[in-house]
């Protein structure tokens, strides 16, 4: 398709058709950005035989100054705390801690949400494809990549429906591959390669998990 996706199931068929070398293996595990992402990554794990989980992302905001991320925790137990950073505004070990046992908190509340009692999928040693419905600047993938790096899985892919041309150079090495369907020269914003991008709601997030293939 040059000139984009209907929405995101189609764009999710699409982007799992260029995944094929990872369909039906035992060690691959799909991984959703909440919450555009997850109608993406139900395709792909559906078309790849692979159980479906969420990276949920929370940042870990500096005291007094909770705009800036002294680092990011993540689903599966993932974690990143930058020290200069934590260093430079003289962050107790204790205020760190604080701060991450209440975003642990507010990550466990939310994967309740979408996930009710539904076990978390591991990671670590597998092959992790990691689904958005798109890619801008990539910050947000590179921050999700970095706390997902530290659960240890053999292989991460990233894997998205469109992105801009330089996508790979702005990854750079927080993933093993990166995967795309276009990359179009005069690209500006997800959004206008979709022509439904209505916004994915909690109650669909949670039918798609609820749809999915247990976890192995």
């Amino acid at each position: 398709m040059s000139d984009g996706f209907a929405d995101r199931a189609t764009a999710g068929r699409a982007l799992a058709d260029r995944l094929q070398s990872y369909a039906h293996r035992t060690d691959v595990v799909v991984l959703a950005l909440p919450r555009g992402g997850v109608p993406v990554a139900s395709e792909v794990a559906r078309a790849l035989g692979a159980p479906l989980d969420l990276l949920i992302v929370r940042k870990l905001g500096v005291p007094r100054h909770p705009d800036l991320a002294m680092g990011v925790i993540a689903s599966a137990g993932a974690m990143h705390v930058d020290s200069k950073i934590v260093a430079n505004y003289g962050v107790s070990a204790r205020q760190l801690d604080e701060i991450i046992a209440a975003e642990s908190l507010e990550l466990i509340r939310r994967h309740a949400l979408y996930c009710g009692k539904r076990a978390s999928v591991p990671v670590e040693g597998r092959t992790v494809i990691v689904v958005d419905d798109g890619l801008a600047t990539g910050a947000s993938m590179r921050v999700a990549l970095k706390a997902l790096r530290s659960a240890k899985p053999a292989w991460i892919v990233v894997a998205v429906p469109v992105a801009p041309p330089e996508a790979q150079e702005l990854i750079g090495t927080a993933a093993d591959e990166f995967v795309g369907v276009l990359s179009p020269l005069d690209f500006s914003s997800v959004g206008q390669y979709y022509r439904d991008f209505a916004q994915t709601t909690d109650e669909q997030v949670r039918e798609l998990l609820a749809r999915a293939q247990p976890p192995a």
